[in-house]
């Protein structure tokens, strides 16, 4: 098991995440097998069991564990560890400080966080997800961890400490629940992943409501108000985009790296409210996709910079994807980390509607 977390820790540094050496300690001594008891869906789909050769092994790769399919979607996993990482980083959390934790999961966020220091409380819609974290925790030895059954949106539960330092999400939202901002401490933060053009990028906010941009990300969606539709919402990712022919050739030698692609993606989506992801048939991974009025047709852009289009449109949609890459382009290419965002009270929720690159 020594040889396996060290490996791990490799891995998970290997994906960018950079490690305190208190979070390290953390990932080092917190046993993640003892979190999925039942066994998990890996990424390409298959049951992995306890009692399998491969399991510890499956364990401790730097990759998300789904661990409840609820009309045949995820609706609960352990997030993928470099991703953790990176929003624990982001969070800041020290020794003694009140942390509200929305989205429980397995409770293996919650313990990396007790094992730093925090104080956690961590709440779940899902009562049997709520129920499994707990006994986790206690399998797992974790102290100073309070697991709830309750709604993220108002996060409400009896004996609730009201008051928090840090609040950190771990599922997808249209935006931050004015709940979150009335129990946040004077100079506080909240780690969240917020719905932009079919992702979900990391937001670090603050009390304010000011944010930056942490890291991209792809999350499971939260229900109820913290999904909310409003006037700044992109589209919703398009599952399968088919009957695209080439509109224009490649332009990028070599092709963008995935976070620089991420980037443009994220950039693109600040400038044009129809951006969003789309499955193409022959690609492993999702596209940037400008969608036309319909939903169904537009532009793709790819990472070498071709584009792809359909529909009646298709010449306008073309002359929207280059001008969209071109500007970023031209700006440098900033990352997605140079971006603030300004948010808006939005019917339920804080939603992102201004977007300005630091120069």
């Amino acid at each position: 098991m020594e040889d396996a977390r060290r490996h791990y820790l490799d891995l998970i540094r290997g994906d960018g995440a950079e490690l305190s050496p208190a979070l390290a300690r953390a990932f080092g001594a917190v046993p993640r097998e003892i979190f999925v008891p039942d066994g998990f869906l890996s990424r390409d789909g298959r049951r992995v069991l306890p009692a399998d050769p491969e399991f510890l092994a499956t364990v401790y790769r730097n990759d998300v564990l789904v661990t409840k399919i609820s009309d045949g979607r995820p609706v609960s996993s352990s997030s993928q560890p470099s991703l953790m990482a990176i929003m624990i980083e982001a969070l800041d959390p020290r020794p003694g400080m009140r942390i509200l934790e929305i989205g429980a999961g397995t409770g293996y966020n919650a313990a990396l966080l007790a094992a730093m220091g925090a104080t956690v409380t961590t709440v779940d819609v899902q009562p049997d997800v709520a129920a499994r974290a707990r006994s986790a925790l206690a399998r797992a030895g974790a102290s100073g961890v309070r697991v709830e059954t309750a709604d993220g949106y108002t996060a409400a539960f009896a004996g609730d400490p009201e008051r928090y330092d840090r609040i950190i999400v771990t599922v997808g939202v249209a935006g931050v629940s004015p709940h979150w901002l009335d129990r946040l401490e004077p100079g506080g933060r909240i780690i969240v992943p917020v719905e932009h053009s079919g992702t979900h990028p990391v937001l670090d906010v603050r009390t304010g409501g000011a944010a930056t941009v942490v890291c991209p990300a792809g999350f499971m969606s939260a229900a109820g108000p913290l999904t909310a539709r409003h006037r700044h919402s992109h589209p919703e990712p398009v599952p399968g985009m088919t009957g695209l022919t080439e509109t224009r050739r490649p332009c990028w030698r070599p092709e963008l790296a995935t976070l620089a692609y991420r980037d443009l993606w994220y950039a693109a989506g600040a400038w044009h409210h129809r951006v969003t992801q789309a499955a193409l048939p022959d690609r492993q991974q999702s596209c940037l996709a400008v969608l036309d009025e319909s939903g169904e047709s537009g532009a793709v852009v790819l990472a070498d910079g071709a584009i792809l289009a359909s529909g009646a449109e298709r010449d306008r949609y073309t002359a929207i994807g280059a001008a969209l890459a071109g500007r970023w382009d031209a700006l440098g290419r900033p990352p997605m980390s140079a971006w603030d965002v300004e948010l808006v009270l939005t019917g339920p929720l804080w939603t992102p509607y201004r977007w300005t690159v630091r120069r």
